[in-house]
């Protein structure tokens, strides 16, 4: 389980057969102060993400740079062999099984449509000065849930 910003646009592609696949960047930030130190220390942690079926289109349809996002999947590690430079590449990704969106970048909304025709809008709620919880969004639908 993580949940971080996302550090790019999803990407769609189909298999032979026709599944759908997206793939895309989470960036995950951790603070700290180290032991030989009082000044904390903040760093980040990139992760391949890949979705499968309806859940990449959905992952397509919803997410965009910069979304803060909860994935929960597990981790994979494919291997290949380079065709330049005939070495073994590794890389390790999240398999995504379950996403929710926490946050939107375009002026706090998006709107969306679901399979089934649905519509609605994805929007941050206003906060006020005095209220320090963190950001959840908020839906409005007409029609069906769209996952």
């Amino acid at each position: 389980m993580i949940i971080g910003n996302l550090t790019r646009d999803p990407e769609l592609r189909y298999t032979a057969n026709g599944t759908a696949i997206a793939t895309f960047g989470v960036a995950t930030n951790r603070e700290y102060t180290p032991s030989d130190s009082q000044e904390s220390v903040e760093s980040a942690e990139f992760h391949n993400v890949v979705a499968w079926s309806k859940l990449a289109e959905l992952c397509n349809q919803l997410l965009a740079k910069g979304n803060k996002v909860y994935i929960e999947g597990r981790l994979q590690t494919r291997d290949w062999v380079d065709a330049e430079t005939s070495k073994k590449m590794y890389r390790t990704e999240i398999v995504c099984e379950e996403m929710l969106v926490l946050s939107s970048p375009r002026n706090g909304e998006s709107s969306f449509t679901s399979e089934s025709g649905a519509t609605g809008t994805v929007s941050q709620p206003s906060k006020s000065n005095s209220e320090v919880s963190p950001e959840v969004e908020t839906v409005e639908q007409t029609g069906d849930i769209p996952f």
